[in-house]
């Protein structure tokens, strides 16, 4: 039997959160920031990289929902989820504010999967496998792990029994249902006033089948002090690289400058600023690890004061840049090429000097130079010019 239908996910982020207050400064556990995102905008993006995910709703405390419907749109405007959402106050319990959110789902949706934000580590393998089951025509599917420790019941502080933990598996979210359902669910819960720490709960009482798939180990839900250290441990980061190139046109105009070293006998360049074309190919480099644009954009030649300007300002100016954006500069290499002069005799004072402004250990800073064999305009002693490879590493925005 084959669903009909959109999929919708609730996410749930409506907790007071109490256990987790004095450890992060009274901030709410769906709202600490991890890789320059709240725990509940990152599950919504592994729900939107789903196929079969049609929508969200979030659902957040009632005294917090004005500020979170403009925090939400303002997520979407910057990493779109390329989804419909919704946003809508939850209740008291948390199935109170599942049910809100059930409330709020289209009349489209046929199947819907309720999630924890504070399970920001579920894959969309995972997910996808809970989709599957619903496919078959499962009246609910959660995913679980097998419990390794010994479990015990007790009355008071006496133990009363010691369940064989072969049967026993630890559930997590999302967990996914046929949206009639588990609203159905919802109801007869509210009028009988039944109190459940999970939705599928409900259908079990309703003698519905529910059926688990495979969760994962990954998938902890952040809940004590001791968790946060779980968002440490999966921290990532991932290489950058940024490219310059520029090129200056020998003739009368400004004294030989290269990686801020002056070059005496060199021939002069024809420049707006102080004609260093090693310094403008590096900075337009350092610019390009993070989409920042070329020196021209903040540097433009029409500007009069920034006549003779050192370009070792333009260079920490793009430093300055690259770090607000959280990337650290680990290597560059740099090449200038020209037919005259000749300039060995400068390359480690070049190298020396672009390490201290960049702040590397010389080890880190390669310099080279280079000619093009008497061929096209440098060849022909019309010019000169350099490129820039920069490297550098940055926090991973997302998972993979």
């Amino acid at each position: 039997m084959s669903s009909s239908g959109d999929f919708w996910a609730v996410i749930l982020a409506a907790g007071s959160g109490t256990r987790l207050a004095a450890s992060v400064g009274g901030v709410k556990k769906q709202y600490l920031n991890w890789k320059g995102m709240p725990l509940f905008w990152h599950s919504a993006t592994t729900f939107s990289r789903i196929p079969r995910i049609k929508g969200l709703v979030f659902v957040f405390p009632p005294s917090d929902i004005d500020k979170m419907k403009e925090r939400v749109d303002e997520l979407n405007s910057s990493c779109s989820l390329g989804l419909t959402y919704k946003v809508v106050s939850g209740g008291e319990r948390r199935q109170d504010s599942v049910f809100n959110g059930l409330k709020d789902l289209p009349a489209t949706c046929s199947h819907v999967l309720i999630h924890d934000s504070a399970r920001p580590f579920a894959s969309a393998s995972m997910i996808s496998s809970i989709i599957d089951e619903l496919d078959k025509g499962a009246s609910g599917v959660v995913p679980a792990v097998k419990v390794t420790d010994t479990i015990k019941t007790v009355n008071g502080n006496t133990i009363t029994g010691t369940p064989d933990r072969s049967d026993l598996r630890a559930v997590q979210t999302p967990q996914g249902f046929p949206l009639h359902l588990i609203r159905k669910a919802h109801e007869i819960s509210d009028g009988e006033g039944w109190n459940v720490t999970d939705d599928a709960s409900m259908l079990e009482m309703m003698g519905e089948s529910v059926v688990v798939c495979q969760g994962e180990e990954s998938n902890i839900k952040i809940t004590n002090p001791e968790d946060l250290a779980k968002l440490e441990e999966t921290k990532m980061y991932v290489p950058c690289v940024g490219w310059g190139y520029d090129v200056h046109r020998y003739g009368s105009g400004r004294p030989m400058v290269l990686g801020g070293i002056p070059i005496p006998g060199g021939p002069e360049v024809v420049a707006h600023s102080d004609g260093d074309v090693l310094y403008h190919a590096l900075a337009d480099a350092i610019l390009g690890l993070f989409g920042g644009g070329d020196i021209g954009l903040h540097f433009p030649d029409t500007d009069a004061a920034l006549e003779n300007m050192s370009s070792g300002i333009i260079v920490m100016e793009a430093l300055s840049k690259a770090e607000a954006e959280g990337i650290k500069i680990v290597h560059a290499d740099l090449t200038v090429i020209a037919q005259i002069p000749k300039l060995a005799p400068y390359r480690e004072q070049i190298r020396k000097n672009v390490a201290s402004v960049m702040g590397l250990p010389q080890s880190r800073v390669n310099v080279k130079a280079t000619t093009e064999e008497k061929l096209g305009f440098t060849g022909e002693k019309k010019g000169i010019k350099a490129v820039a490879t920069v490297t550098g590493v940055r926090l991973a925005d997302v998972d993979g």
